[in-house]
C-alpha cells in the first residue's frame, strides 16, 4: 500500500507541472435542445489536434488549447452532432444545444454516451442505464424499474422476489452507497422490492460504479449507484405520467424564467387497498396497504457563473391491518447545490444535503394493551468540490466533505394492562469527514489514468453510554465488562484511513482496449440484519469503541472491444476483493432493541473474486445484450462454521441474464428479459432430536449456508404500442404497455422452511417433518399501462 501511495503522489507533482503553460480555453455547457436539460457525458472534440473532453454532471465541458483557428464537434448519442468553426486568440464560452435525430428504426440505440466511450475512456467495472433503456424493459406489472434494470448488469444480484435493495460483486446491500442528487438513499425500494424509490419521469442518468471507484466517492465499500435528477424543461411546459395496474404517475415540468430556471415535480402513488377494499369485510376493511412518493427539483442559472439548484425526495410505505397493527417506514432527502465558474478552467460546486430515513411499527389501537417503535437515521453533509481543466489530457479534481450523523436505533414503549413499559435505546452520534485529489490524464494516445487519494475521518462520539465487553469462548456472547458516560459530541473512538484510487487503460486499436484498476474503501456504518434479505425495519448502527470499520480493496482487469462499427460492444472484467472487519453474528443473536447488541456481534473477514461478461448490441431494430458472470463470495469468522470459510447468503455462482428489445415499426416494440440464477445459500439443521413428539433442530457439526434452494430462472415479455402522431407538432403522445412478468408460471423458492403437524404423535411413532418451500411469485402476472407525455 506504501507503494501505491508514493507513485500517486509522484503522478500529481509531475501534473502540477503542467499549470503554468500559455493557451487558451473554449468552455460551456452542452445541452437537449429541445427541454434544455444539460447532457452528461456529451463530448467537445477538436478535430485538428484530435483531442476532446466529456461534459461533467452539470453538462460544462473545458478545452485549453494553442490559439488558433479549429472545427468543434458536440456530440451526444442520440442527437444530432454539430461542428462549430472556432476563432481562439483569447478565452471564449460557448453553450450548445443539440437535436434529437430524426427517428429511424436501423438508429435504435440502448447507450446513451459516445459510441466507443466504452474501449476509450479510462473507466472500467462502471454501467450506465439511460432512463430509455430502461422504460423499454419489461417490467412487474408493466411499470419501468431502475433497480430491476440494474439487476440485468454483470456483477450486479438480489436474493429473489421481496428482497429490497441489490448486491454487488458478492457485496450486501448496506454497502452500496445509493446517491439522488448527491444525498444518500438507505432504502432504495417500495413493496419490499418490488419497486424502486426512483421515479422514471424524474430521473435524468443512472451510474453504478462496481469497481475503480473515483476518489472523490467513498463511505461504502462495494459500489457507488450514483443517480441524477432531471432539471425541468427550461422551454415550454410538459407533462409526463403513466396509469398502471398498482400505481399512477404524474410528473409536471416548466421554465420558472424562459431559458434562465426551471422546476418538475413528479408524484406517484399506489392504490392497492382502494382496489382491495370491495373484497375485504370486518376489520380488514380499514387495512392500509399502499406507498407514494413526490421528487421535486428547481434550478436557476443567476448568471453566467453562478447557478443554483434545490431538489429533494418524500417517500413512504404504509402497511396496516385494520386499526390494531401496522408499520411504515420512508425516506427524505433535500439537496441544495451551487454552480460556481472561477474561471473557464475551475469549475466548483458546492453541496448541502440532509437525508432520513426512519420506520414505525404499531401494536394494539388502545391505552391499556399496545407497542410503538419507531427509530431513524439522519445525516447532514457538506461538500465542496472543485473541477480544475489543465487541458484536453489533464483534468485534477479535489474537494472535501462532512457528513453529521444520528442513530436512533429504537424510541420503543410497551403497555400492558394499562402498565407503561419503556424500552428505548439511547440515541448514536458521529461525524464524518474526508478530503480527496483525483487526476484525469492522458499519456500519448495509448494510456490513460484516473488516480487519487481519499483521506477519510470517523469520530464516533457522545452524548451516551460506551460499552466494553470481556473475552468469551470464539462464537459465543461477550459480557459487559464497564461502562463509560460522554458529554454530547465528546469523542469516544476515532478512526482515520487512507484510501488509494488507480485506474488505467491502455489502447491497443481503435476498436479495443486493455483496462485495470485498484481501490481501497472505507465503511464506518453498519446495517445490523441476520434476515435472508434485509428488511426496511434492520437498524444501521456506526463503527464505535467495539465495532471497526469495514475495508474493502478490489483488483480487477479488463478486455473491451468494439466491433463493426461499434455495433456490438464485447466487455470481460475478472476482479477479486478482500473485505476486512465485517460484522457477523452469534447463533441466537438478539439483534432488536439490545442495548448491548455490540455482545452480540462477531467481526470477520470477506472474499468476492469472479469473470464478468457482456456482449451488447446497440444498434439495428434488434438491440440489447447479454450478460454473465462466474463468481463466488465467501466469508470467515471465528466460532462460526468451525472457523473455515463458507459462502456468504448473498453467493450465487452462475447469473446470466439476456434483454432483447425489438422495433418491428413505427408504433410496435416487443422486449423481453430471461434471467437464470445459481440458488442462494441456507442452512438447514444436520440433525434432529426428538422430545415427547417434538421434533428440535440441531447443527451438528456447527456448519452454515451448508445447502442451496432451488435455481432462479425467469422469463418476461412486453410489448409497447406507440400513439399514432397525425402531424409534427402533435402534443399528446401516449402508449400502451402489455407485459407479461414470470411468462412461464415459474415458483421460484425464496427460501425453504420446516414444518411438523399440530397434532401429538402416538407413543413408538416417528414424527414426521417436511420442507415447505416459500415462493413470493407463485404465477404468471400480466399487466395493462398507459403512458402519455405533453409538450
Amino acid at each position: 500500500m506504501e507503494k501505491i501511495v508514493t507513485l500517486l503522489l509522484a503522478c500529481f507533482v509531475f501534473s502540477i507541472s503542467l499549470f503554468g503553460q500559455e493557451k487558451v480555453t473554449l468552455s460551456g455547457y452542452i445541452k437537449d435542445g429541445e427541454s434544455g436539460e444539460t447532457l452528461i457525458g456529451a463530448t467537445a472534440y477538436i478535430l485538428e489536434t484530435q483531442q476532446g473532453v466529456t461534459s461533467n454532471e452539470y453538462g460544462y465541458y473545458s478545452l485549453t488549447v494553442e490559439p488558433g483557428s479549429y472545427t468543434v464537434e458536440f456530440a451526444y448519442l442520440g442527437f444530432e452532432a454539430q461542428k462549430k468553426e472556432v476563432d481562439l486568440q483569447s478565452n471564449e464560452t460557448m453553450d450548445v444545444e443539440l437535436g434529437s435525430e430524426a427517428a429511424q428504426l436501423e438508429e435504435v440505440i440502448v447507450i446513451g454516451e459516445a459510441e466507443d466511450q466504452n474501449v476509450t475512456d479510462v473507466e472500467m467495472s462502471v454501467n450506465k442505464l439511460d432512463m430509455k433503456t430502461i422504460q423499454r424493459i419489461p417490467g412487474f406489472l408493466g411499470e419501468p424499474e431502475v433497480i430491476r434494470g440494474l439487476q440485468l448488469l454483470p456483477g450486479v444480484t438480489t436474493v429473489g422476489e421481496g428482497a429490497t435493495g441489490f448486491n454487488v460483486r458478492g457485496g450486501s446491500i448496506d454497502q452500496n452507497l445509493v446517491l439522488l442528487d448527491e444525498a444518500p438513499v438507505f432504502n432504495s425500494s417500495h413493496l419490499f422490492g418490488f419497486f424502486s424509490v426512483f421515479n422514471p419521469d424524474a430521473i435524468k442518468d443512472v451510474k453504478l460504479y462496481k469497481g475503480g471507484i473515483p476518489s472523490r466517492y467513498g463511505g461504502r465499500i462495494s459500489s457507488i449507484l450514483d443517480v441524477r435528477m432531471k432539471e425541468g424543461n427550461i422551454k415550454n411546459l410538459s407533462l409526463e405520467g403513466g396509469i398502471g395496474s398498482v400505481f399512477s404517475r404524474l410528473s409536471i415540468e416548466a421554465p420558472i424564467v424562459k431559458d434562465k430556471g426551471s422546476f418538475i415535480v413528479a408524484g406517484r402513488r399506489s392504490y392497492i387497498d382502494f382496489l382491495a377494499k370491495p373484497f375485504l369485510r370486518g376489520d380488514l376493511k380499514e387495512s392500509v396497504l399502499n406507498f407514494y412518493d413526490l421528487t421535486l427539483k428547481a434550478n436557476y442559472n443567476i448568471n453566467e457563473k453562478n447557478r443554483v439548484y434545490l431538489s429533494g425526495y418524500f417517500g413512504r410505505d404504509n402497511f396496516g391491518f385494520a386499526e390494531d397493527a401496522g408499520f411504515s417506514w420512508g425516506n427524505s432527502t433535500g439537496t441544495l447545490r451551487w454552480n460556481h465558474l472561477f474561471s473557464e478552467k475551475l469549475f466548483s460546486n458546492l453541496t448541502l444535503f440532509l437525508s432520513d430515513y426512519d420506520y414505525a411499527i404499531d401494536f394494539g389501537s388502545d391505552a391499556v394493551n399496545s407497542f410503538t417503535w419507531n427509530a431513524n437515521i439522519d445525516n447532514y453533509s457538506f461538500k465542496p468540490e472543485f473541477t480544475y481543466f489543465i487541458n484536453p489530457d489533464n483534468i485534477l479534481r479535489f474537494g472535501g466533505q462532512v457528513v453529521v450523523y444520528t442513530f436512533e436505533p429504537g424510541n420503543a414503549q410497551g403497555v400492558s394492562e394499562g402498565e407503561i413499559s419503556d424500552v428505548s435505546l439511547n440515541k448514536q452520534y458521529a461525524i464524518e469527514s474526508a478530503a480527496y485529489v483525483e487526476m484525469e490524464q492522458e499519456i500519448g494516445s495509448r494510456i490513460s489514468l484516473n488516480y487519487g487519494l481519499r483521506l477519510s475521518h470517523f469520530n464516533y462520539t457522545g452524548e451516551g453510554n460506551a460499552y466494553t465487553y470481556g473475552e468469551a469462548p470464539a462464537g459465543q456472547r461477550r459480557p459487559v465488562s464497564g461502562v463509560e458516560s460522554f458529554d454530547q459530541w465528546e469523542s469516544i473512538e476515532t478512526y482515520l484511513n487512507l484510501e488509494p484510487r488507480l485506474s488505467l487503460k491502455y489502447q491497443l486499436n481503435n476498436v479495443s482496449s486493455l483496462k485495470a484498476s485498484y481501490n481501497r474503501t472505507t465503511q464506518y456504518i453498519h446495517l445490523i440484519s441476520n434476515t435472508t434479505a434485509s428488511t426496511p425495519l434492520d437498524v444501521w448502527t456506526p463503527s464505535t469503541n467495539n465495532i471497526k470499520p469495514q475495508l474493502g480493496d478490489q483488483v480487477a482487469f479488463g478486455y473491451f472491444r468494439n466491433f463493426v462499427d461499434n455495433t456490438y460492444e464485447l466487455s470481460s472484467e475478472i476482479y477479486y476483493k478482500k473485505m476486512q472487519n465485517l460484522v457477523d453474528y452469534i447463533d441466537g443473536a438478539n439483534l432488536l432493541l439490545n442495548e448491548f447488541i455490540e455482545g452480540d456481534l462477531l467481526e470477520g473477514e470477506g472474499r468476492a473474486y469472479g469473470w464478468e461478461l457482456q456482449i451488447k448490441k446497440n444498434k439495428g431494430r434488434l438491440t440489447g445484450w447479454l450478460s454473465y458472470a462466474l463468481a463466488r463470495t465467501e466469508r470467515r469468522v471465528e466460532g462460526i462454521n468451525r472457523d473455515e470459510w463458507y459462502p456468504s447468503r448473498y453467493d450465487q455462482l452462475h447469473n446470466l441474464s439476456i434483454s432483447a428489445f425489438y422495433e418491428l415499426n413505427e408504433r410496435w416494440t416487443f422486449s423481453g428479459t430471461f434471467v437464470l440464477n445459481s440458488g442462494t445459500p441456507t442452512t438447514f439443521a444436520t440433525s434432529r432430536f426428538e422430545q415427547q413428539g417434538y421434533v428440535v433442530p440441531h447443527n451438528a457439526i456447527d456448519t452454515r449456508n451448508n445447502v442451496r434452494i432451488p435455481t432462479y430462472h425467469r422469463l418476461d415479455l412486453a410489448a409497447t404500442l406507440k400513439g399514432k402522431k397525425k402531424r409534427p407538432d402533435q402534443k399528446w403522445v401516449g402508449d400502451w404497455v402489455f407485459s407479461v412478468y414470470n411468462l412461464y408460471n415459474r415458483r421460484n423458492p425464496f427460501s425453504i422452511y420446516f414444518n411438523q403437524p399440530e397434532d401429538r404423535v402416538l407413543p413408538d411413532q416417528p414424527t414426521i417433518t417436511e420442507a415447505i418451500q416459500l415462493s413470493v411469485i407463485g404465477s404468471f402476472i400480466p399487466s395493462v399501462s398507459y403512458n402519455f407525455k405533453f409538450r
